[in-house]
């Protein structure tokens, strides 16, 4: 009877070695809480790294602490070495939050189209109210008439079909408490604590939230960091099909790390 030999590095092939030695990064969703918008970029990002989405509970009773923690939960669990977080609109917002908690855990962020604090506080807290009196079988028609705040003005047909698909799978509950959640979501006076390299993304045509103002701000606060501007994209942007997240992040983590090298 044969032995098997434990499969170290040396006996890898170098496409599986290489992956075992790529850093990790963990992609964070924003409302909709599904990591289902995640799906053009999974495939590019895995290129360069390893590449974990991060679903949001469906479930009414959590705070963004508890978010926090199980975010930290599944970094201690598939990347040792901490990982790199990618956060989207609220996914940016619990990023950021996480780094400020978990800043051992935390090795880089990249912030897309997300914010320090929601200004638009009133229509913010009548959300959660009106979601609760609409039907939620009736969103998906919602999201039609909503479209042109959220999409970018070049994204395709074949786009804005394959988002309303994967969108029938939020959840009520859970996104309407990640609505609840950003009531006391305030991380302006803390971003010059952020100790994990940072790269802000803005789409320049977002009509949801004003991104750019937003990661100027944050940029001018966090102390390593960098913003982009993603010009002619919208609020819902890793969809587009011309949009390849890794040729912002890839270069931009390659001097993080010959910047942390010459250090």
């Amino acid at each position: 009877m044969s032995s098997r030999m434990p499969q170290t590095p040396e006996h890898l092939s170098d496409v599986a070695a290489a992956r075992l030695e790529a850093d990790t990064i963990i992609l964070v969703p924003g409302l909709d809480g599904t990591a289902l918008l995640f799906y053009r970029q999974i495939s590019l990002l895995a290129e360069r790294f390893n590449v974990v989405a991060f679903p949001l509970p469906d479930e009414s009773d959590r705070s963004m602490d508890d978010l926090v923690g199980e975010l930290r939960a599944l970094i201690d669990e598939i990347a040792p070495r901490g990982a790199i977080l990618c956060g989207e609109s609220f996914g940016g917002a619990l990023s950021l939050s996480t780094a400020l908690a978990c800043p051992e855990a935390v090795r880089g962020l990249v912030i897309v189209n997300s914010f320090s604090r929601v200004p638009q506080r009133v229509k913010l807290r009548l959300g959660p109210l009106a979601l609760r009196l609409v039907p939620w079988g009736a969103m998906p028609l919602v999201r039609r008439f909503t479209g042109s705040r959220l999409h970018s003005p070049h994204t395709l047909p074949e786009d804005l079909a394959e988002f309303r698909e994967r969108s029938k799978q939020i959840g009520r509950e859970g996104y309407i408490r990640r609505l609840e959640i950003l009531w006391d979501y305030d991380v302006r006076e803390r971003l010059h604590e952020i100790t994990a390299p940072t790269l802000f993304l803005a789409g320049d045509c977002d009509q949801l939230v004003p991104s750019v103002p937003e990661a100027r701000f944050m940029s001018a606060r966090v102390p390593n960091a960098e913003m982009q501007v993603l010009e002619g994209y919208g609020h819902i942007c890793l969809i587009n099909h011309d949009l390849d997240l890794l040729e912002f992040v890839g270069p931009w983590w390659e001097r993080v790390q010959g910047s942390q090298e010459r250090g």
